[in-house]
């Protein structure tokens, strides 16, 4: 018989406890030494922001957010009224923002380079820090292996576009921020971003998948590279960064040593009780035709992607960066995952890159092919 939910949250409860999802709520204030900072974030709402609101307020220190209005956060809505409310839109309208002052600003939200450049720019006079939040995608096409803070990064498109693909927007984006900021900008390109929140359905896709159990469709070759941060992860070092003045570029990608599928997928497998066998689909051709060429953290390591996963986090390590052991973020995300945080309509219809249809149907092919 298939755990249920129930099943899960009875049996998982004491151990998530001593794993600290419980913290997630209930750990008393962390308080750094020093004065407390005033700490501005663009967005703030999703998946990122109520883990850096959370962390900031947890270290003693004051918050500002700046969204549209129009977004509850996905987590910690109790902790929203604990911090100051500035709405406007970034498509145009900054006037709350103007002549506040704060020590630091997270921008979270830079989905166009106009958007970085303008607030860049109104802020430069009144913040300290500018911390943007990037992405290992301004190294796409990932054509080379180790790629460090100053390896090949696209500032236009081939050919030209009316708006830049996303690397390109983020790469472009940085420039903006450095441009207004200078040695005060802090750039954190993180990869994937994973762990309890998360507004996509990629990652949550293998945590959900085998504490469901049975036979498990495994694509790719057991060494094929894998890069995923735990969001708390994350947070909790750009927290630091801002504490200790610490500035530069950085590339937040995680372990903190090399992962390989195999062990990715084992070391899911060891975070749960439930009976699971796996099937490996290492043939790139047959993946392909079946459509299946990423499945989060996975991504086929061949042509443009042959990097995609092997991105040099050497300095953000050397700068701070600590990673939590795997198992943590796979229980917290199964714990989130089956609580009242996630809406019953997203688990009922999740966005999974292998529905239960498609993994069935390319295990019937692929049983077929090999026996063949």
């Amino acid at each position: 018989m298939k755990p249920t939910r129930r099943d899960f949250l009875g049996s998982t409860a004491a151990a998530i406890g001593a794993l600290g999802v419980g913290r997630l709520s209930t750990a008393p204030p962390r308080r750094r030494q020093g004065a407390p900072l005033r700490v501005l974030i663009l967005g703030g709402t999703n998946f990122l922001g109520p883990h850096q609101v959370r962390c900031l307020l947890e270290r003693g220190h004051h918050v500002s957010i700046f969204t549209r209005g129009q977004r509850e956060p996905v987590m910690f809505p109790e902790l929203f009224e604990r911090v100051e409310h500035l709405t406007g839109d970034r498509n145009g309208d900054l006037t709350a923002l103007a002549g506040g002052r704060w020590d630091a600003v997270i921008d979270n939200s830079g989905q166009r380079v106009e958007w970085a450049r303008d607030s860049a720019q109104l802020l430069r006079d009144t913040v300290r820090y500018y911390v943007f939040v990037s992405s290992t995608g301004v190294f796409h096409p990932y054509r080379t292996t180790d790629i460090p803070e100053d390896g090949p990064i696209e500032l236009a498109d081939d050919p030209p576009r009316e708006q830049p693909t996303y690397g390109v927007m983020k790469a472009l984006s940085e420039r903006a921020v450095r441009d207004a900021f200078g040695e005060r900008a802090i750039v954190v390109r993180p990869g994937y971003i994973v762990g309890p929140g998360d507004s996509t359905d990629r990652f949550p896709y293998w945590p959900v998948r085998v504490h469901r159990g049975g036979t498990i469709l495994a694509p790719g070759k057991h060494g094929d590279p894998v890069q995923l941060i735990d969001v708390r992860d994350l947070t909790e070092w750009m927290i630091r960064l801002i504490e200790r003045g610490t500035t530069g570029t950085y590339n937040a990608v995680g372990p903190l040593g090399p992962l390989t599928m195999a062990e990715f997928l084992y070391g899911v497998r060891a975070a749960v009780s439930t009976p699971v066998s796996w099937v490996w689909v290492d043939d790139y051709e047959f993946l392909r035709a079946h459509r299946l060429q990423y499945a989060i953290p996975w991504i086929m390591p061949v042509d443009d992607q042959v990097g995609a996963m092997r991105i040099s986090q050497a300095q953000a390590v050397a700068a701070g960066l600590t990673y939590r052991p795997l198992a943590d973020t796979v229980r917290d995300t199964i714990a989130w995952w089956y609580s009242d945080a996630v809406p019953e309509t997203r688990r009922a219809a999740p966005r999974f890159a292998i529905s239960a249809e498609r993994e069935a149907e390319i295990l019937t092919a692929w049983r077929a092919r090999t026996s063949g």
